[in-house]
């Protein structure tokens, strides 16, 4: 049997002794090159969003995906509330529709196209795909929660490259010829 260390457990061994530096953390995470995507939602009849780069599969069978969101995003408890879901990946030409969804900006939508999912959410005009789902569990996950969705619908839109974050910055990747 193993058992898994919690803080509150008081196990020092476990936890650690010494806390591990925040900006150290971050700076080596940063090399983890991570995808982009906008998560979006209608509550209430008024469209949210919020970029994500932690989106991911999860599980073919049910088919799961996941993203994580900080805590105090200001557009997550209207995606909450709303039940439902779509991830936007998004393109390399999109990085403004990263930046957007990821300011203070209350008016995301305004000037933007887009067509609503089964689930009514935002597929926004041009991503490269997405993936349309309904909210199955939300984990605390630290200063996170960890978002899990049942998926309804998917789609390719375009055959381009994505958009990727890393070291701070914006790239794109090349698919590989499969050849």
């Amino acid at each position: 049997m193993i058992h898994r260390a919690h803080p509150a457990d008081g196990d020092a061994a476990a936890v650690g002794s010494d806390p591990v530096d925040h900006g150290h953390f971050r700076r080596v995470m940063g090399h983890v090159p991570t995808g982009v995507a906008v998560v979006t939602a209608i509550h209430e009849g008024a469209p949210a969003g919020l970029t994500v780069g932690s989106f991911t599969s999860l599980s073919l069978d049910p088919p799961l995906v996941g993203f994580t969101v900080v805590r105090e995003a200001r557009s997550w408890p209207s995606i909450e509330a709303a039940g439902a879901f779509c991830v936007n990946v998004l393109a390399h030409d999109q990085v403004e529709l990263c930046r957007l969804f990821s300011s203070r900006e209350t008016a995301k939508f305004r000037g933007l196209r887009w067509r609503p999912a089964a689930s009514g959410a935002p597929i926004l005009e041009d991503v490269l795909a997405w993936v349309d789902c309904d909210t199955d569990r939300v984990l605390d996950a630290g200063d996170h929660h960890l978002v899990i969705g049942r998926v309804r619908a998917l789609d390719v839109e375009r055959g381009v490259a994505p958009l990727l974050f890393y070291r701070g910055g914006y790239s794109r990747a090349e698919a590989r010829d499969p050849g």
